[in-house]
């Protein structure tokens, strides 16, 4: 029988939990498994515009399989603390920061080592915590977001977008301001979340286009989405009114102070991540295509490859695809063998 997914306002199989990491409060799911005992701690990190919740297929293989599975809230978003810039210097929305807040968080919890996985930003996120802190993950994974090192030479988003990578448009609008102008209130915020999952209009209008960002005056018609609706989409909409989308969006105003701070990766020669990878693939993801992730070989020498026939929300539209996938590479890694007893 298939795993169900966490239901995150009511499920037995998790905990809410906040702690005080390097001076702010982060919210996390927190889960053992039923025996209590486990053999390694997986973290799981989220993108944008999800939050913990978008590991909820994900999850209970986890804990089936003998994990221990944290899955925080990054900065800004839901039960996570969403500090205003300014004052605060935008770096709090960026890779370092969240790496050690990462390795700040498994001290906490009394985790020696860890296991990494992300999506989207999160899978931004682990490839640098994997070089900020060695010493910590084993392993680490990633679905839809490719691997791409260190670099001395600073490029803009909008020199990406003008030149390789023009379906990052979208970052532009988003990093500019006038996102949070509209969307600023349960209604707007229920229909965005909506069309960012995939809902259409009745003419087949759409929330969002790569190049473009959001179409503002398609939001009213949107209907509902196969991907987030009904309770799910009620826990997004409750987690979006904590902050609204403002503090989300610093993550796309980060690009400059990221590559600042990761000039002391460059000078330490840190661009190679030896231990074991993994890599997943969304055949049909129009935002990270898959020519993007053509060069990781060359970075990564433990690296397994897998892909899925699915848009950027591979982790709810395929989750059994991507499960089987992430399953076989932790078995393939003396790790994750299924418990006699089930959940």
């Amino acid at each position: 029988m298939p795993l169900q997914p966490i239901d995150p306002a009511s499920d037995t199989r998790v905990e809410h939990r906040t702690s005080l990491v390097n001076g702010y409060t982060y919210h996390y799911l927190y889960g053992e498994p039923a025996s209590g005992d486990y053999k390694a701690t997986v973290f799981l990190i989220h993108g944008w515009p999800d939050c913990s919740a978008g590991w909820r297929y994900q999850i209970p293989l986890l804990l089936e399989k003998g994990f221990r599975v944290v899955a925080p809230d990054l900065m800004g978003f839901g039960g996570t603390d969403a500090p205003k810039v300014p004052p605060n210097d935008i770096s709090l929305y960026g890779f370092k920061r969240a790496s050690d807040d990462i390795a700040g968080l498994a001290k906490i919890i009394g985790a020696e080592s860890i296991i990494l996985g992300g999506h989207d930003w999160g899978g931004a996120v682990v490839w640098r915590a994997a070089l900020w802190h060695p010493e910590l993950i084993t392993h680490v994974f990633s679905v839809c977001t490719p691997y791409i090192p260190p670099s001395k030479d600073y490029i803009s988003t909008e020199d990406l977008v003008k030149g390789p990578l023009p379906q990052f448009g979208y970052q532009l609008q988003l990093a500019s301001g006038e996102v949070e102008k509209s969307i600023n209130d349960e209604q707007s915020i229920r229909q965005f979340l909506k069309g960012l999952y995939g809902g259409k209009g009745p003419n087949g209008e759409a929330a969002i286009t790569p190049e473009r960002g959001i179409q503002f005056e398609n939001l009213p018609v949107l209907g509902d989405s196969k991907l987030l609706n009904g309770k799910m989409l009620d826990y997004y909409v409750q987690e979006y009114n904590r902050h609204g989308i403002h503090s989300t969006l610093n993550w796309y105003r980060s690009r400059k102070a990221n590559w600042e701070q990761e000039l002391a990766l460059i000078e330490q020669d840190k661009k190679i991540i030896s231990i074991p990878t993994l890599f997943v693939q969304a055949t049909f993801d129009t935002y990270l295509k898959p020519e993007m992730s053509k060069n990781m070989e060359g970075f990564m020498p433990n690296l397994t490859r897998g892909e899925v026939e699915a848009s950027h929300w591979a982790l709810t539209q395929t989750p059994v695809e991507v499960n089987a996938i992430i399953e076989k590479w932790l078995e393939g890694q003396g790790l994750g063998k299924r418990s006699s007893s089930s959940l």
